[in-house]
């Protein structure tokens, strides 16, 4: 399987901070956030990886180069202008071929085991579902005996990372701006959206604040071990 990093986004709501760096450079933990995915992908077994660029895209060409320091082969996907998620990965396709594929968002942090995702035959998405943050109280999807729906109320937040069947974005257009969740809407009244919960780490950096506060967790982990050390 092959997998795909979405990194267009502007990071309007991480200005400054995105003013001269892509949001998945931003550094979490002392190293890039978007390394991160690659080393756990790179461990889950995925060799081959698309990433998607628009914003100050250039950069992250530079630092992940080829991909071959994490034992990938990275590919890029460049967008003139953003086109939003399901553009984004409808314009990647010709990159990701005809079989299923792992997406995950470039800005989020997770230890997701990776190597676990998989899609049933009958299914156009599998998504990995999480607790609602506190920016994000009323969630996205319900999950119930391991399918995913728009009604209920016990909804949960979905991660940004998923399993895609190339068939689910078959009317989103080769550079056309599209979002997702109305394919995934549209997939779920067909009863083809399979969901699993994760109870581990999971991070939303969607503001320098909440960028902060990830770092100071990284920092207090850190000066833990040193302790028991």
């Amino acid at each position: 399987m092959k997998a795909m990093i979405l990194a267009a986004g502007r990071g309007e709501r991480m200005r400054p901070l995105t003013d001269r760096t892509p949001k998945p450079l931003l550094h979490v933990g002392g190293q890039p956030l978007i390394v991160w995915h690659l080393e756990r992908l790179a461990k889950a077994g995925f060799r081959e990886v698309v990433v998607n660029h628009a914003h100050l895209g250039e950069q992250i060409e530079v630092a992940l180069g080829d991909g071959r320091q994490w034992g990938l082969q990275i590919q890029y996907s460049p967008e003139k202008n953003a086109l939003e998620t399901a553009g984004g990965i409808a314009n990647a396709l010709p990159l990701l071929g005809q079989a299923p594929f792992l997406v995950v968002n470039g800005d989020i942090y997770t230890d997701i085991d990776f190597s676990k995702l998989t899609l049933p035959s009958w299914a156009l998405a599998h998504l990995v579902m999480v607790d609602n943050p506190p920016q994000h109280p009323l969630g996205d999807f319900s999950l119930n005996d391991g399918k995913l729906a728009t009604d209920g109320n016990a909804k949960l937040t979905f991660s940004g990372v998923g399993v895609y069947h190339p068939a689910l974005f078959c009317h989103v257009k080769q550079g056309q701006a599209a979002k997702l969740a109305p394919l995934l809407i549209s997939a779920m009244r067909e009863g083809r959206v399979t969901g699993a919960r994760h109870d581990g780490e999971w991070h939303d950096i969607g503001t320098p604040e909440r960028l902060a506060a990830l770092n100071r967790q990284f920092a207090g982990h850190s000066r833990m071990i040193q302790s028991i050390e």
